[in-house]
């Protein structure tokens, strides 16, 4: 199978499913075009009736980035739609190649597989997707992994779609608690499991508006001028107040 560079090539790493996707340019949201033979389960807040997404194509995006979590966004090929908005955490300890990697929790025959991390090319970190409480227990069970969850309870469907990050329900995500569920159902901190990236890795971050620099207009001519024309107005009307004087005697 031959696959297309813009500007790099994805690799894919899942059980039992046939995978193909081509990552754009689009470096501070990670955008990334996916395309699946098979449907796949996504965690956190989802368009109603969209928690397991068919085979297509899809779009991954970064919404918003902080230091320690990522909201990320999966749209539809047009990206007219957005389908879900997912919290999800750089995770140093998910080691990857320089090429794209998405990767799923193991799931029993028969049911779509579940997303677990994100790498995107040049970064050598994972994005790390948590899920509520409920389904993060049952994927750490089957998986024999851990995986983050949610403790708090966040609404999971939203009748029209997430389009900015003023919006209550990203509020709730960008501030949520965070833990992380081991396949025993032991329940641990989110430092128990995940390494950040190193202080000085930059991390995706939207662009900033830059202001134009003011311009100062340069000094193109002296001050003398005015000052001899002031000089000449006094003087005119000193004499014409003593032309006044004079005729009045």
């Amino acid at each position: 199978m031959t696959f297309l560079r813009a500007p790099a090539v994805i690799c894919i790493a899942w059980l039992g499913m046939t995978f193909s996707s081509i990552a754009t340019a689009d470096d501070w949201n990670h955008k990334t075009v996916v395309t699946t033979t098979g449907p796949i389960e996504v965690p956190a807040v989802h368009l109603a009736g969209w928690g397991v997404l068919p085979a297509g194509t899809y779009v991954f995006k970064i919404l918003d980035s902080q230091s320690d979590r990522h909201i990320v966004q999966i749209f539809n090929q047009d990206e007219t739609i957005v389908y879900a908005t997912v919290l999800a955490i750089p995770n140093y300890r998910l080691k990857a190649t320089d090429k794209t990697v998405i990767t799923f929790s193991e799931r029993p025959a028969g049911q779509p597989e579940a997303l677990r991390a994100w790498f995107y090319p040049g970064n050598n970190w994972g994005e790390e997707f948590v899920y509520p409480k409920a389904k993060a227990m049952e994927l750490a069970k089957i998986a024999k992994t851990p995986v983050l969850f949610m403790p708090v309870e966040i609404p999971i469907e939203v009748a029209t779609p997430i389009k900015s990050v003023d919006e209550p329900v990203v509020m709730q995500l960008k501030h949520a608690p965070i833990m992380a569920i081991q396949p025993t159902g032991e329940e641990v901190q989110l430092t128990a499991v995940v390494t950040p990236p190193p202080a000085d890795v930059q991390v995706a971050t939207a662009p900033a508006p830059v202001a134009a620099p003011l311009e100062r207009l340069p000094d193109t001519a002296s001050n003398l001028p005015l000052i001899a024309l002031c000089g000449l107005l006094a003087l005119g009307g000193a004499f014409a107040v003593r032309s006044l004087g004079r005729r009045a005697l």
